[in-house]
This record gives structure tokens, C-alpha cells and sequence, in this order.
């Protein structure tokens, strides 16, 4: 670290607004002052020079979903350093300095979306799930079951939604556990843009719902958000996309590209229009281990030795005892699987196998122990429909 850099929090507007000018030109940030106040100033760290700042970025403090339970997690967003400072190591300081903190708020996992996997790597982030933009023609849905009712929402806020949402996101390894910030972003409208929602099912008990807008210059109907309980729920959902086809074209949305919802459809007319993967960092091994859920008719023990340069309290041997999905996790044991915290976090998150790990060197282990690691950490392809 240079001597005269500092980290720290936003202290005053002025640094607001240097920190805005900065998005601004990275991002091109339209609205930095909504931002702003959207997440708190509180939630955004940023690395000074000579009193100036040189660099900054956003904490969401929510949670993700991991084998049934939420694991605490900070997201980190909008992590800007401006084009003349680039290069000169002011952002791995401000992502270390960053992890450093959270690890002494004992906060178990970090996420993120990267712009280079590179630098987030130098600081022990990997690749943990999935995330895609799809789109179908709604011609080509083919679906008409109008079973259940399907009901608009006149007063759109976030707990009309959230319960139904946890629901379904508990059972998708990788989905979050949304904070009002993330609900804002779907549920309120940006300039010039109508934000419509429907409720499936009874009022008293719904079994699904649908968030969106339509772009009527593009034909498109652009689904937000959108969960379904049941297989009714689904149909319906479907159903009522297909109902817009004399106007709109084509439906996209955010999610996964193995999704039990595309078993609906008569031919495989959705496709996925971009996709990456997002990153996770292991922050405090024994709290992440403990804190996820895990297959609840697993009984068995896993002897970890993890190795990590950045965050040293990491370092060493642990023992992962798995049973009736939960995880206790004790300092010791034999060391048996050996990885660095980058191989642990796709280990974590279940987006390759144990298998998978040791072909591409991220760890090593036996073949009992290979069978063992594969046992605990079976689960859902992860990935998330949530951008921040």
C-alpha cells in the first residue's frame, strides 16, 4: 500500500460527489444520486490520495441461498477507479482493505459481477454461478391453461412479493436473499417506463406472480421479476405472456438456462441472448461452512486444508461434519481435500464438482475423499436472476 493512500468510508458530500463523478465516467451512471441513496452512503467504501479520491465502491448487504438456508452476503458493486489511476494497484487496495473489513464483521461470503475476472481473482474471488438474459418469441409459447385467476397489483411495493418470492428462491442454491435495495430495482419504475405486476391464485394464497414492462418500440415484454409456485402458477404465467402476442413479439428475463419452467414450453424456442457467471469469496471459512445448508440425508465428515494469502485467519485445517442438513465445522483435522479459497468457492456454491475441481487443479484429494466432498455439496446448478 502507498503511504498516502486511505481507505475509508464517505464522509462528507463533497466526497459524494467525486465519488459520482467517478461512476459516472466508468459506468456511465445516469442517476448516481438515486444510487446513492438507494443502497446509503454508509454502504460505500473508497480509497483516497493526497485527500482525493482515487477510487470507490457499493456494499449490498443481503443474503444468498445455499442448500435451504440464507448465508449472509456482501455484494459488491460499482467498483470504480478512474482511467489515469488504473493500473497503479488503487483497486486491488480498495477490494482488500474491503475484504479485510468484512471478514472483521465475521460476514461469511462476498459476491460480485466482474468486468475482468483477473483482479477479483488476485483477491480470491472464483467463478460461483450463473446468470442469463433469455428471450422467446411469444408466438411460439403455445400454451393456453387459464386455470387460475391472475389478478393485477394497483399499489406495487415489495411485500406484496417477497414471501413468495423466498419460497422459491430458497430451494435455488445461488438465488439471494433480497435487501429493499435489490427490491427497489425491480419494482420501481425508471423515467418514461410503466411497471406492471399480476398476482396468480387466490388472493388469500398466491401461487405466483409476474413484474415487468413493455417496450412498445422493440415489441417486447421485459419480465423483471417472476415466480411460480405450482405447476398451475406456471401454466398460467405462460399463458399470459402468450395472451400479449398480438403486440408484443418477444418476452425476455433474467435467470438460468436450466430452469424447470422451460419444461413447459412445446418446442425449445427460448434462447439465451447473453449470459456470465458470477464470482463468490470465501470471507470467513468456518462461518460459510456452518451456515449453508446441505442434503439432509447426508451423514458424513470432511477434513479441509484451505490455504489463503489475502485473508491469513483462513489459513489452515478445518473439519466439516455434515448431518440432518446442517454443518459443523471445528479447527483441525487431517487436511485430506487441499485447496486455496479461490477452488473452495465453486466447491461452495455447487457450480462444478468435486471432480470437476481436481481436473482443473483447484484442489486436491483422494478418491474417497472426492466421493465424500461430492455427497455434501450436491445440490442445484446455482445462479441468480438479480444484477448489482
Amino acid at each position: 500500500m502507498k503511504l498516502d493512500w486511505e481507505f475509508g468510508l464517505l464522509s462528507q458530500e463533497e466526497d459524494a460527489k467525486q465519488l459520482a463523478a467517478i461512476l459516472g465516467q466508468c459506468f456511465a451512471f445516469a442517476d448516481t444520486e438515486r444510487y446513492f441513496r438507494r443502497l446509503g452512503l454508509e454502504n460505500f467504501r473508497v480509497v483516497r490520495e493526497g485527500g482525493r479520491i482515487v477510487g470507490g465502491l457499493a456494499i449490498y448487504q443481503m443474503g444468498q441461498w445455499f442448500g435451504g438456508k440464507s448465508v449472509p452476503m456482501a455484494g459488491l458493486a460499482a467498483v470504480g477507479v478512474p482511467p489515469e489511476q488504473r493500473g497503479t494497484g488503487v483497486a486491488f487496495e480498495l477490494l482488500s482493505q474491503t475484504l479485510r473489513e468484512l471478514q472483521e464483521r465475521e460476514v461469511p461470503i462476498s459476491g460480485l459481477y466482474p468486468a475482468t475476472q483477473r483482479l477479483y481473482r488476485k483477491v480470491g474471488y472464483e467463478q460461483g454461478g450463473n446468470f442469463a438474459r433469455l428471450e422467446i418469441p411469444t408466438h411460439s409459447i403455445g400454451l393456453s391453461d387459464r386455470t387460475l385467476p391472475i389478478q393485477p397489483v394497483t399499489s406495487i411495493n415489495s411485500a406484496i412479493f417477497s414471501d413468495i418470492y423466498c419460497q422459491s428462491a430458497i430451494k435455488i442454491n445461488g438465488n439471494l436473499d433480497r435487501n429493499q435495495a435489490i427490491w427497489e430495482t425491480i419494482i420501481q419504475p425508471r423515467e418514461q417506463e410503466v411497471t406492471y405486476a399480476y398476482l396468480v391464485g387466490a388472493l388469500s394464497q398466491p401461487e405466483g406472480y409476474i413484474i415487468f414492462h413493455q417496450n412498445g418500440k422493440e415489441s417486447q415484454l421485459l419480465i423483471l421479476d417472476w415466480v411460480a409456485l405450482t405447476t398451475a402458477a406456471a401454466k398460467r404465467l405462460w399463458t399470459f405472456i402468450a395472451d400479449h402476442r398480438s403486440q408484443i413479439e418477444t418476452a425476455t428475463w433474467r435467470g438460468s438456462t436450466v430452469h424447470p419452467l422451460l419444461l413447459f414450453l412445446p418446442e425449445q424456442t427460448a434462447k439465451v441472448k447473453n449470459s456470465t457467471i458470477w464470482m463468490l469469496r470465501i470471507v470467513n471459512v468456518a462461518k460459510a461452512l456452518s451456515e449453508r445448508g446441505y442434503p439432509k440425508g447426508v451423514e458424513a465428515e470432511l477434513h479441509l486444508a484451505v490455504q489463503d494469502d489475502l485473508l491469513t485467519d483462513n489459513n489452515g485445517n478445518f473439519i466439516l461434519r455434515v448431518s440432518g442438513g446442517s454443518g459443523e465445522v471445528t479447527r483441525g483435522g487431517k487436511g485430506e481435500l487441499r485447496l486455496n479459497i479461490r477452488g473452495l468457492s465453486p466447491l461452495y456454491t455447487g457450480l462444478y464438482t468435486p471432480h470437476q475441481l481436481q481436473f482443473s487443479g483447484f484442489l486436491e484429494a483422494t478418491d474417497r475423499v472426492i466421493a465424500t466432498a461430492t455427497e455434501i455439496f450436491a445440490g442445484s446448478v446455482p445462479w441468480m436472476a438479480d444484477f448489482f
